[in-house]
């Protein structure tokens, strides 16, 4: 049977998408369903259809699933954010070791997985230390701000995140009757005119210090020493109160430049011993409990000995570069953000860690001009990748090679990257040994995960 647009169809749900859509099939024809859930059987309205498969909206859940559970958010299903909220938090797990070891056989080409259990979390709501909210208007004028629906510039109203900070919603509020009382306008996307773009909220979990920035298009907030009272009136844990700078058309949510309004231009906040230093535009974990898990696996992975050299690429502010440090000889560290490597040094001072140098650039530009310097005899015992969800760059993954590591640590957060990239040092003389997945994210599709390579050379000695 051909299906259309529009046609409604009945489905069992016996699959789940790498995005956490159901899969269910209708004569042979593959439909995919967001919101729906393993188990499930629903109706679904086609909305897109192509010759074999189509694109689904949930209509009705005629029978539910035994791993439906209700949202803890009353906007979980419109928001952008957490696809996996109406899912039992055991079989996210399971969703999510399932896709990592999917994407490893079908891009990687890997089977006989050396894979460990993934590490889930003790308590998978209010977890995050960061969040985003864009400010805009509703169809009445009235200033909102929340979460994009997904794939969208939508913004879904919502101030009482289920994974946020709880002490997001009160500075929200604070933020949003500030802009009222002072005729401080939202910025418009399509007019690009107005104000404030985003609300941006820091928070050190172990500290309690927290940092408010305001992302605007212009160069000055109006009426500010009036915000600065307000915020901490309403937070006494607020310790860092920032204006971004913004004003280009683009849906990039932070400008280049930042500036402290009130007190520090970062937060501070601690893994495990070490202690950090964070901006607005720095790279850090979002997850700090799960973060200490990730980085204990990483560190005992690389299994550093006190003679051996390190080179962390995409180190951020140096968060793996320093519990590395502690094992290492040496430690070099790569980052393209400039203020990220500002605050890696701070952090190695603050932390009295001397065996650490820091490199400002992009990975793939430094390493290799590093390696040309040398003549080609730059070595490290081992190297740590962190990359950004594209992954690393061949020519990095090349000049890696020409290093001649004994052991790559792999840290990532999309699996269809790392496949392509573990396939590639297969290919190059490294042998995958070890693989942990880690649920940094609860409720999403996203998991991070930690993967050991040895020197196949290495490896037959």
């Amino acid at each position: 049977m051909e299906y259309r647009k529009n046609d409604i169809v009945t489905l069992e749900i016996v699959d789940c998408g790498t995005d956490g859509e159901g899969i269910g099939k209708a004569d042979g024809f593959t439909v995919f369903v967001k919101d729906a859930v393993i188990g499930d059987t629903v109706k679904a309205k086609i909305i897109k259809a192509k010759k074999n498969y189509g694109y689904g909206r949930l209509m009705e859940i005629i029978k539910p699933s035994p791993y439906r559970v209700e949202p803890v958010c009353p906007s979980a299903r419109q928001c952008g954010g957490c696809q996996l909220q109406a899912v039992s938090y055991e079989e996210q797990k399971v969703f999510k070791e399932k896709k990592l070891r999917g994407h490893l056989e079908r891009i990687g080409g890997f089977h006989d997985l050396p894979m460990e259990p993934l590490i889930g979390m003790d308590e998978p709501y209010h977890y995050r230390n960061k969040a985003q909210f864009p400010v805009g208007r509703n169809k009445e004028g009235r200033i909102i701000t929340g979460f994009y629906a997904g794939r969208t510039h939508q913004i879904i109203s919502c101030r009482n995140c289920a994974i946020a900070d709880p002490a997001s919603q009160l500075i929200i509020d604070t933020v949003l009757d500030f802009m009222k009382q002072y005729g401080i306008r939202a910025y418009d996307e399509t007019t690009g005119k107005g104000i404030v773009r985003h609300i941006l909220i820091r928070s050190g979990k172990s500290t309690g210090q927290i940092m408010v920035c305001l992302v605007i298009n212009g160069t000055r907030l109006p009426h500010k020493e009036e915000l600065i009272e307000v915020l901490r009136e309403a937070n006494p844990q607020i310790v860092s109160i920032c204006i971004n700078i913004n004003d280009k058309n683009t849906n990039v949510i932070l400008g280049r430049e930042t500036k402290a309004i009130y007190g520090q231009d970062y937060i501070e906040d601690c893994i495990g011993s070490l202690r950090y230093r964070i901006s607005a535009q720095s790279f850090y974990q979002v997850n700090p409990i799960q973060t200490k898990k990730l980085y204990d696996k990483a560190l005992e992975y690389a299994d550093l000995h006190e003679d051996e050299t390190v080179w962390d690429l995409y180190c951020g502010i140096g968060t793996i570069s320093l519990f590395l440090s502690q094992k290492a000889d040496k430690v070099y560290g790569v980052e393209i953000v400039e203020q990220a490597v500002k605050n890696a040094r701070e952090n190695a001072a603050l932390n009295e860690i001397s065996n650490v140098e820091f490199f400002a650039g992009a990975a793939e530009e430094v390493v290799p001009a590093k390696y040309r310097e040398s003549g080609g005899t730059l070595r490290s015992d081992v190297v740590v990748l962190d990359p950004p969800r594209k992954g690393c760059d061949e020519k990095l993954l090349q000049t890696v090679i020409q290093m001649e590591p004994k052991r790559i640590v792999y840290v990532s957060c999309d699996p269809a990257t790392l496949a392509r990239d573990l396939k590639y040092f297969g290919e190059n003389g490294y042998v995958l040994k070890r693989i942990c997945p880690c649920d940094m994210f609860g409720h999403s599709y996203h998991v991070e995960t930690v993967c050991l390579l040895s020197k196949r050379s290495i490896m037959s000695m």
